[in-house]
């Protein structure tokens, strides 16, 4: 990850983010989500939480609800068990919503054990009370390739 995300953000700062797809194959499937084999951290055997190193992804963004950052190729409406495909994020112009930062690597079931999560939303959501359970975490000590660069300032 670049300098920019090993920055301070703040709450209202816009950044953009994206990472290259990597491939992967969907392990779960109902009519509202695909899941895929995370191709990115493994899990943490050390953990209070069982992650089973899968994510789900929904299948299509309801009406004034954003999906999230990860996006597959092919369109997840399309997948099925066993489908393989590519998931990354294009590139994504969000605004920070929140910010955990934790003294001692948060314990979230997978490693790297994360220090600081920023929570965020596209630049053109609609700003309600509820948008941080609408928001999307990026994690910025991820074992993922993401670029995260600071746009501008909230």
């Amino acid at each position: 990850m670049g300098e920019d995300a090993r920055r301070q953000f703040a709450v209202g700062d816009v950044l953009l983010v994206s990472c290259p797809p990597a491939p992967t194959r969907v392990v779960h499937a109902t009519p509202f989500d695909i899941t895929v084999a995370w191709p990115w951290a493994e899990i943490d055997p050390e953990s209070a939480y069982r992650w089973n190193g899968h994510r789900a992804i929904p299948r299509t963004e309801r009406l004034h609800e954003w999906s999230g950052l990860f996006r597959t190729v092919p369109d997840p409406r399309y997948l099925q068990v066993g489908d393989f495909c590519t998931v990354g994020i294009p590139e994504t112009r969000v605004r920070v919503i929140d910010i955990g930062h934790y003294d001692l690597p948060a314990d979230v079931g997978w490693l790297p054990r994360p220090h600081t999560m920023v929570i965020v939303v596209p630049v053109d959501h609609p700003r309600h009370p509820h948008a941080e359970a609408e928001g999307d975490t990026i994690d910025l000590e991820s074992a993922a390739p993401l670029r995260v660069e600071w746009v501008a300032g909230g």
